[in-house]
């Protein structure tokens, strides 16, 4: 039996509407809008209010997904949730939405891979399909990181916001959707980027809350270093494996951390800017939720046209990295 070739049938995303911009960072914490811009390329990043969880911006980003797919809930398979930031260590956020949507035949489970987290979900997903296992599967990034940042951080606290992006993946034409996957992982960085106290090495105690052991942790430079490597490195990997080269690229969505990490795999990939989405101006660092947003935003602005060879590529905590090639 031939696999079935699968691709995003539609695609969906949600950030608060509270605005929180580098001025206003300023008054938090030591730093100036030139000092964050120049280093990061953020100008502003979207919070959560006090009783916003991600289940909340998970929910509504798969309910437009849905819509733009024309899927109603019981045709969903499967939900994978992406994310670092569940309502709680369990049951996980998956459920929770799950049960929010009226899915009732969904089986439903959360993913840790920081912000390669939703490339991670759909490397999964896609198999599952391909296999006839399931018709359509829901995956979901989504992070709400300020409830984890270290707002006396002045290196990380300017770098993240919070947001949810969701895709329902289905099979699709011969020849369309999903063409290859990179996926990789270096574990002797783990200690890079983290969030140290809450699980069973460190259970949360009066100590790990005072020490402020629950907020990242991130060695920035290493960090960077890391992220310029691999960008271009594992797009040009998926390229190979889907017998494409870099000039068969139509349309970039990178994972937005840093423009300067961005403009790195710019210039190794030899691509025009036009082809690149870039929106961490507006966002910052949403983990997760970086690259399901972005994609959405691209779509719905009529960037991506039909027959479009899609690189998604992205790095995270882990470390981890992963990269995806699609026909759209």
């Amino acid at each position: 039996m031939s696999k079935i070739s699968v691709g995003i049938l539609g695609t969906g995303s949600a950030v608060p509407d509270q605005v929180v911009t580098n001025e206003e960072m300023s008054k938090r914490v030591e730093t100036t809008d030139e000092w964050i811009r120049s280093r990061t390329g953020i100008r502003e990043r979207r919070f959560v209010d006090e009783n916003t969880a991600s289940s909340d911006l998970a929910f509504l980003a798969a309910q437009r997904a849905m819509e733009a797919a024309g899927v109603t809930a019981d045709e969903i398979g499967m939900i994978i949730c992406a994310t670092v930031t569940p309502d709680m260590m369990f049951p996980a956020t998956a459920c929770l939405v799950q049960d929010r949507l009226g899915a009732k035949q969904a089986a439903a489970f959360d993913l840790s891979a920081g912000c390669s987290g939703f490339l991670y979900g759909l490397s999964v997903a896609v198999p599952m399909i391909e296999t006839g296992m399931y018709k359509h599967v829901l995956v979901i990034g989504v992070e709400t990181l300020s409830r984890i940042t270290d707002f006396e951080d002045r290196s990380t606290c300017v770098l993240f916001g919070d947001g949810a992006g969701a895709v329902v993946l289905g099979p699709t034409a011969e020849g369309r959707g999903f063409l290859s996957f990179e996926m990789g992982a270096d574990g002797s960085g783990g200690n890079l980027l983290k969030q140290e106290a809450g699980g069973s090495r460190n259970p949360a105690t009066q100590e790990t809350v005072l020490a402020r052991k629950h907020f990242i942790s991130m060695a920035g430079n290493e960090v960077f270093k890391f992220a310029v490597r691999i960008l271009g490195s594992a797009s040009e990997a998926a390229l190979k494996k889907a017998g494409l080269s870099k000039e068969d690229i139509d349309y970039l969505i990178p994972h937005q951390a840093n423009t300067r990490i961005i403009d790195s795999a710019i210039k190794r990939l030899e691509l025009s800017e036009e082809k690149v989405y870039v929106n961490l101006d507006r966002y910052g660092n949403m983990s997760s939720a970086s690259i399901p947003v972005a994609l959405d935003e691209a779509v719905r602005a009529g960037k991506i046209q039909e027959n479009d060879t899609l690189v998604l590529v992205g790095f995270g905590a882990g470390l981890t990295w992963g990269a995806t090639v699609l026909k759209w």
